[in-house]
């Protein structure tokens, strides 16, 4: 997507968090993760867990991922126990067996949705068989508005390292129009419980572009942001995935998209990171701001970026195990059934070439903004900058980075469109292929 010329948010993925793209991910692939899982591992390679809780109070507008609605304990009770058997049968495999965990990712949905006793519960089942008491870093997910003091203070007891608050917006009317369930009050109230308890790491979400979004907003937004002091700042900016309940109404309605165009979303991310930069924060990424970049690391995106092992639980979930990608089944009914029969639920896999890793890990890293050469030719054998040599060029003559034999460096007008650089790198035939 040229996001020079392309100046509306149209339906489609924007945002790369993988390659080769996940609608080339096939079921009758699955042969080759079970092959790996039962085979020895490269133990050198870091291994890290990733647990989806796909239960929310209500589905924001936006939202693209697995999620359930306002379930009752009963089904919550049931996942948990799902959970607890497929950690069972992961624990047991070969690839698994023997290693410790460097990192922990309670993603969603919203782990948060989950009562003080059922995540105590969690952790109390989960842990014996696969612990994230060795972890580097244990992150975990949270709606402002599900959470209280008491929670706040069983995340901690349970091991939890890195809150991530989803705030999104500060505006109550943004919040409402986008489909939010959470509102101003309950952010403030959750940071303040946040900073009472204390936790080693504290991120925060905003969005550029939510639907009714303005100038004089944004740029509220990003001033309380800042006042918040949190440790690291993430800003997305907004798409619309083709499975959104936006994406649905334009298709189905055929209005225009209400979303901020491209050229709108850059300059309000720019103006955020100028303000940020202002305050004492550092750029980490192109979407990350961090207060200190001497300790502040997000170690699960660091290891998703570089290959390394992640094990997916839950339904949905994503994981990589000794270079192979796979999913677990994307229905809730049909997780529970198949994990119930005491079988893993993995959905579709695919195992990419030595070139496809090479391209998935370059592209991924090119999103922090820096990238050393001698590390890829150290791992795969070649050099960067003649492997990438005709797109490199491409984008240093129209201002996007520049590169010499040592690294790779965005420039901020690259770093502020970086995802629409990154598919000049992929293979031809998946240039323009569907990516999800």
């Amino acid at each position: 997507m040229d996001l020079e010329t392309t100046g509306t948010t149209e339906i489609g993925s924007y945002f790369v968090s993988n390659y080769p793209p996940f609608s080339l991910w096939k079921q009758e692939y699955t042969t080759r993760i079970h092959e790996v899982m039962h085979q020895s591992p490269d133990a050198s390679i870091p291994m890290g867990l990733y647990i989806h809780i796909p239960f929310c109070r209500k589905r924001c507008k936006f939202c693209y991922f697995r999620v359930y609605e306002k379930q009752n304990a009963k089904t919550i009770e049931r996942y948990v126990q799902a959970l607890q058997r497929e950690f069972e049968m992961l624990s047991q495999i070969e690839v698994v067996q023997d290693r410790t965990l460097d990192f922990t990712y309670f993603g969603g949905g919203t782990p948060s949705y989950l009562s003080s006793k059922q995540l105590l519960s969690l952790r109390d089942r989960l842990s014996s068989l696969l612990s994230w008491e060795t972890a580097q870093e244990v992150t975990f997910e949270c709606e402002p508005g599900t959470l209280n003091l008491e929670k706040v203070k069983t995340l901690k007891e349970i091991g939890i390292t890195r809150i991530s608050l989803g705030v999104e917006s500060f505006n109550d009317t943004l919040l409402e129009a986008n489909g939010r369930a959470h509102l101003s009050p309950e952010v403030f109230k959750a940071y303040d419980w946040i900073q009472e308890v204390g936790f080693p790491q504290v991120n925060i979400d905003l969005i550029a572009g939510m639907m009714g979004e303005t100038d004089e907003n944004w740029t509220q937004a990003v001033e309380k942001a800042s006042e918040m002091d949190a440790d690291n700042i993430t800003i997305y900016q907004m798409e619309l995935p083709h499975n959104t309940i936006i994406s649905k109404e334009i298709k189905e309605m055929g209005i225009t998209s209400p979303i901020a165009d491209w050229a709108t979303k850059r300059r309000w991310m720019n103006e955020a990171i100028e303000t940020l930069k202002s305050k004492g924060y550092h750029l980490a990424s192109g979407n990350e701001l961090v207060k200190n970049p001497e300790t502040d690391r997000f170690v699960y995106r660091d290891n998703l970026f570089r290959g390394n092992d992640i094990i997916a639980t839950g339904v949905s979930s994503f994981g990589h195990l000794q270079g192979v990608h796979y999913q677990n089944l994307d229905r809730l009914e049909d997780y529970l059934e198949t994990v119930e029969n005491g079988e893993l639920p993995i959905n579709r896999a695919l195992e990419p070439t030595e070139h496809q890793r090479l391209i998935r890990e370059f592209v991924l890293q090119l999103k922090e903004g820096h990238v050393l050469t001698q590390p890829f030719n150290d791992k795969f054998g070649v050099k960067l900058t003649e492997e990438f040599s005709e797109a490199l060029e491409n984008q240093q003559k129209a201002g996007y980075l520049t590169f010499d034999d040592t690294q790779v460096q965005l420039t901020r007008k690259g770093l502020l469109q970086v995802d629409s650089l990154l598919t000049e790198y992929f293979e031809p035939e998946h240039r323009m292929v569907r990516y999800t």
